[in-house]
């Protein structure tokens, strides 16, 4: 998270995008037409890499509707609800809100695992019993 929108900003973003990631297939970079994705050392990048960059037509929102979406709901239930009194806090909440909206969610409940278990010993011992005619 930086103060500017320079063209160095988003190529190291890029790159930390496709380190994280490691993509397998085929990438295609959706932006808009700002010059930060218009310059050369980005397109360059973006070669190196194996990226192909997108852009629609100027003043069509709905060509990237998914990227206006996740700014929209980062905007409504982060940033408008909360006054940051450093960079770095907002980095941290920013941060934590994305990682949050991009991670799938694993939960992991100890105790339905040794409730399974001691289920799975109850119906063993039932099963014992009722062929001992208990």
């Amino acid at each position: 998270m930086e103060s500017h929108l320079r063209t160095e900003l988003v190529v190291a973003a890029l790159e930390m995008a496709y380190a994280q990631h490691a993509p397998c297939q085929k990438v295609i970079f959706h932006s808009d037409h700002g010059t930060q994705y218009t310059a050369v050392a980005f397109g360059q990048r973006c070669d190196e890499l194996g990226v192909r960059p997108s852009m629609g037509s100027v003043g069509d929102a709905y060509d990237n509707a998914m990227a206006e979406s996740f700014f929209a709901s980062l905007e409504c239930e982060v940033l408008d609800r909360t006054h940051f009194r450093t960079r770095e806090e907002a980095r941290t909440a920013v941060f934590s809100w994305i990682e949050g909206w991009s991670t799938p969610t694993v939960v992991i409940r100890p105790w339905a695992i040794s409730r399974q278990s001691s289920l799975s010993r109850s119906s063993a011992r039932i099963s014992s019993l009722q062929a001992q005619n208990f």
